[in-house]
């Protein structure tokens, strides 16, 4: 099959490589639509990881083979696939921190050599702990690149179920991409008021028409002031951190009030150093914190999201990409061009419309 293997740092190439074996307890699944992530560009800009490796992890596909003992799926089920599962046991699983168990840190979705999502190659290989919770069924009528939106979609959900922003709140949306768009779908179904920012005019136009109620251009204004113009001078209740920047983390606390909450969504790289007074923090009162990955516990619900069209993820995708231009589309998410947004990589030839 043909797969996009990681190679070193900054590195990826189209190979031929096995179509993996599944054994008891798995599923091989053909990969009909893969997103191009923010955390698989750092790992491949960076170096993050050892290669070879096969990337892509916003995996929807149909379930080509099944192995012995599997009776929930069979051969034509159409699937988005999670390569995430918490054991639901240990320390963290009782307190629902799901990605920091154990378990959940072992990559569970293989297209060959070490597991890393499998996404971006032709097939994949599921492996036995994430079979039983770690699928959710596509209804008919949902594209795949739809489809593949699920697991972003519950990273994002799990963050605002965090932050619990309420009706009353103004809410700062620091990044307008991909998922800084989510946030403000989401945020704003909560009844939030969405205030936002972006270096691009076309992801500030859309994020005004999926709900902000303002999105400026950080690059030409203070955005902390016009926050403060619209809370009577106080700032913003809660902040979002959808983007990596340097600065930004210190553009969230300037922009935000005495007691407010700020979520760091974004800074997944150790590389990325955040230096702030401490008193803007204690003195401040305000509770600065971090999420990451999803939760099994919103997978349905995030899902149902995704497939009834409750979140019409499909106006964020600007790219449908075949396996053999990964290169390109990892350049295009690397350096957003003025109406790129969203990139999904379709890997069967000729296999969407």
């Amino acid at each position: 099959m043909r797969a996009a293997v990681y190679i070193g740092r900054g590195r990826i190439e189209v190979r031929q490589v096995p179509v993996p074996e599944i054994g008891p307890g798995e599923l091989l699944v053909r990969v009909e639509a893969c997103g191009i992530c923010h955390t698989d560009l750092k790992k491949i800009e960076f170096g993050l990881l050892p290669p070879p490796r096969i990337f892509g992890h916003e995996t929807a596909g149909v379930v080509w083979a099944v192995g012995e003992g599997v009776n929930d799926f069979k051969p034509g089920d159409r699937v988005v696939v999670f390569h995430h599962v918490p054991c639901r046991q240990c320390f963290y699983c009782r307190r629902k921190l799901y990605a920091q168990c154990s378990q959940y840190k072992r990559v569970g979705v293989t297209a060959g050599f070490e597991p890393a999502g499998g996404g971006f190659a032709e097939f994949v290989r599921v492996l036995p702990w994430i079979v039983p919770g770690g699928l959710e069924k596509i209804p008919p009528g949902v594209p795949p690149e739809v489809a593949c939106m699920v697991e972003p979609v519950n990273t994002c959900h799990k963050a605002v179920e965090q932050l619990a922003p309420q009706p009353e709140d103004v809410v700062l949306i620091l990044g307008q991409g991909p998922i800084g768009l989510l946030f403000t779908m989401l945020v704003r179904r909560r009844g939030s008021t969405v205030l936002a920012a972006d270096t691009l005019p076309y992801r500030r136009e859309l994020s005004c028409q999926l709900g902000a109620a303002a999105c400026w251009d950080p690059q030409r204004c203070a955005v902390e002031q016009m926050v403060r113009q619209w809370t009577e001078g106080r700032g913003a209740d809660a902040v979002i951190i959808a983007a990596s920047a340097e600065g930004i983390v210190e553009q969230a606390v300037a922009a935000s009030r005495p007691g407010s909450r700020i979520l760091l969504f974004s800074q997944t790289s150790r590389e990325e150093v955040i230096e702030l007074p401490g008193a803007e923090i204690c003195v401040g009162e305000r509770t600065l914190f971090g999420c990451y990955s999803a939760s099994i516990d919103l997978q349905p619900a995030s899902a149902q999201m995704v497939f009834s069209g409750e979140l019409p993820v499909d106006r964020l995708i600007s790219h449908r990409l075949p396996l053999e231009e990964i290169a390109q589309g990892v350049d295009l998410a690397l350096h957003p061009r003025e109406k790129s947004l969203k990139i999904v990589i379709r890997p069967q030839k000729g296999s969407l419309p």
